[in-house]
C-alpha cells in the first residue's frame, strides 16, 4: 500500500469514526427520549427485563436477581442498585432477598409497575410502528442485525485495548 493510500485510508477512518460518533450522539440525545416522560430509558429496559423474567417463571419463580439484571443491562451492581431503589420507592417493583441476603437479592414487578410498563410499551409501539412503516421492516431488521454485529466488534476491540493497557502497566 502506498503512502498516499494509507493517508487516504486514515482520513476515511477519521471521517467515518466522526460520523459514527455523531450518529450515536443523535440517537442517544434524540427525540426518542421525549417518549420517556414517566420513566427513563434504562428504567424502562429494567422493568421490561423484570417483567419478561416474571412471565418466564422457571427456576426463579418470577424473580429477577440483581446480578442478572446488572449483567443484562451492562451496569455495575451499584448503578443497578440505585436504579432499583428508585423504582422500588415509586412502587414499581418489590426488592427482596433470599435467606439472609448472602444468596442474592431479587426484584419482582408490581401491578403498578406492569401498568406503567404497558403504558410505555403502547407509546413506543405507536411511535415505532410509524417509523417502521416509513423506514421499512426489512431495513430495520437489517439495521438491527448490523448494529448487533457492530456492537460485538466494538466490545471486542475495547476488551483488546484494555488488555493491552493492563499488559503495558505490568511491563513497567
Amino acid at each position: 500500500m502506498t503512502d498516499n493510500q494509507q493517508i487516504l485510508e486514515k482520513n476515511e477512518i477519521g471521517v467515518l469514526s466522526n460520523e459514527l460518533t455523531y450518529r450515536h450522539y443523535l440517537m442517544n440525545k434524540g427525540k426518542v427520549r421525549e417518549l420517556f416522560r414517566k420513566m427513563s430509558m434504562p428504567e424502562y429496559l429494567a422493568l421490561h427485563i423484570i417483567a419478561v423474567e416474571s412471565k418466564a417463571s422457571g427456576v426463579y419463580s418470577g424473580r429477577t436477581y440483581l446480578k442478572d439484571l446488572s449483567e443484562k443491562m451492562e451496569l455495575t451492581i451499584r448503578q443497578t442498585s440505585k436504579m432499583i431503589g428508585d423504582l422500588r420507592d415509586r412502587g414499581l417493583i418489590l426488592w427482596a432477598h433470599d435467606g439472609d441476603g448472602s444468596e442474592g437479592t431479587y426484584v419482582t414487578i408490581t401491578e403498578t409497575g406492569e401498568n406503567l410498563l404497558s403504558e410505555q410499551e403502547t407509546l413506543l409501539k405507536e411511535y415505532y410502528g410509524k417509523v417502521i412503516s416509513k423506514f421499512g421492516k426489512q431495513n430495520l431488521i437489517e439495521l438491527l442485525r448490523l448494529m448487533k454485529q457492530l456492537e460485538t466488534v466494538m466490545s471486542s476491540e475495547l476488551e483488546e485495548m484494555e488488555e493491552v493497557q493492563m499488559n503495558d502497566g505490568i511491563d513497567e
